[in-house]
């Protein structure tokens, strides 16, 4: 597809949709709603798979905090994603949930979560919505590229091409490939001239070099309440020991970091050293002081224990690190309570990440999504080049990207686009 009159707006033909994800669905419900005939093409037997097991755990819908509150956990991307949000925000998440009888709360933490708790009673009620709207879905139906323009895909042996009024592609990126995101719409998109890096894990587990008694005592454990640091980024929340390494909202959420530290490690800039705070309440002088009060007669493991009322995964934990020196007086103690060493050898790959990061530049697209030059051709959802750690803020900017493209669209078949896109 080369020609930039690929797609034109001719009533006759549909909106298609390629990937039933939640940025696509969002996209399908929104232009139906409009008055336009839409189609939903997803490759695996069924949609939104990925979204379904995400809800295995209670469905994070959003979180309830302030929106400007929200702008860092996007990072570099904060400005284009903040953009979706002022479209799409946090409530009205909610309100759209509400209003598939999914009736929301807000938890301890301050995640937004449906009552049920689970992800497929809101998933039946938003497909009889599309269904009510006229929407059509064909699952099985795998996207194979362009041809003349239009849409080409291969529906259980059978190749079918559709001329469509407009495109919008939301594959999603390629973390849990089984589910149905393996990159392969990236790499269409990048055939046409869209550029963008590499998908990489995002959300993901970080590789340690545990000890065997370590793993085979501890593995599966967590570490409540401890803060991490890399880089001068400093996350409190909890983690988890497994037998690769550490995982979990707090490890998580140094993604970036992780990937630079890495890098760096890889060019040969010393080891990529995480800090883990065992006691982020608590300051070094207490410590030392609580520590100065324990008899000199035990040994140091007992006295930090006692000292730190450490658990016996910290404990333990303690002796992952190098060893401090022999003559380590009670302060020293106290700071390696306040930053355990350790050193991160890796990430687990993209078939273990919760997300990924990498995708569709955003600087390639137009503020609606649309390719520039490919008018009527946008793109949604986790194929897009940014990244945010769990919490809500990774399923709330997929469906309000899945808004913009949509209303990017609208506009586009409405005659406006052109108009808009150069505001």
């Amino acid at each position: 597809m080369t020609s930039s009159s690929a797609f034109h707006p001719d009533p006759s033909r549909p909106v298609v949709i390629i990937g039933a994800g939640p940025a696509g669905l969002m996209a399908a419900e929104r232009l139906s709603a409009a008055g336009l005939a839409v189609e939903v093409h997803e490759r695996m037997p069924s949609p939104t798979r990925k979204f379904l097991m995400a809800g295995r755990g209670g469905l994070n819908l959003t979180h309830s905090e302030p929106l400007d509150r929200f702008a860092p956990r996007y990072g570099a991307r904060a400005p284009d994603v903040m953009g979706w949000l002022s479209r799409f925000g946090p409530q009205a998440l909610r309100d759209w949930a509400d209003g598939l009888g999914a009736e929301t709360f807000v938890g301890s933490s301050g995640r937004v979560f449906p009552r049920a708790m689970k992800a497929s009673p809101l998933l039946r009620a938003w497909l009889q919505r599309l269904r009510d709207q006229g929407v059509s879905l064909h699952a099985g139906s795998h996207w194979i590229g362009f041809e003349d323009g239009a849409p080409v895909f291969d529906q259980v042996g059978e190749r079918r091409r559709i001329p469509a009024r407009a495109v919008v592609v939301a594959t999603g990126g390629a973390s849990w490939p089984r589910l149905g995101s393996d990159g392969q719409g990236r790499e269409v998109l990048a055939a046409l001239g869209v550029p963008g890096p590499m998908f990489r894990p995002a959300n993901v587990g970080a590789r340690l070099d545990w000890s065997a008694d370590f793993i085979e005592a501890h593995a599966g454990q967590p570490l409540k309440a401890v803060a991490l640091t890399l880089e001068r980024r400093r996350v409190r929340g909890e983690a988890m020991v497994t037998r690769y390494g550490l995982e979990g909202g707090a490890v998580y959420a140094l993604g970036p970091e992780l990937h630079r530290a890495l890098a760096r490690a890889g060019d040969g800039d010393g080891p990529a050293r995480l800090y883990i705070d065992l006691r982020p309440s608590e300051t070094a002088d207490v410590l030392a002081a609580r520590l100065s009060k324990t008899p000199s007669s035990q040994s140091r493991a007992n006295r930090l224990r006692r000292a730190a009322r450490l658990r016996p995964v910290e404990a333990a934990l303690l002796r992952q690190a190098p060893p401090l020196p022999a003559g380590a007086d009670d302060r020293m103690l106290a700071e390696r309570l306040k930053g355990v060493p350790l050193t991160i050898t890796g990430l687990q790959g993209l078939e273990r990440a919760i997300s990924s990061a990498g995708g569709i530049d955003l600087a390639a697209l137009t503020p609606g999504l649309m390719v520039p030059d490919q008018p009527g051709l946008f793109v949604a959802g986790e194929i897009l080049d940014w990244e945010a750690p769990t919490g809500g803020y990774l399923l709330q900017a997929v469906m309000a990207s899945g808004v913009v493209a949509a209303d990017g669209v609208a506009d586009w078949i409405a005659g406006t686009g052109t108009a808009r896109e150069a505001e």
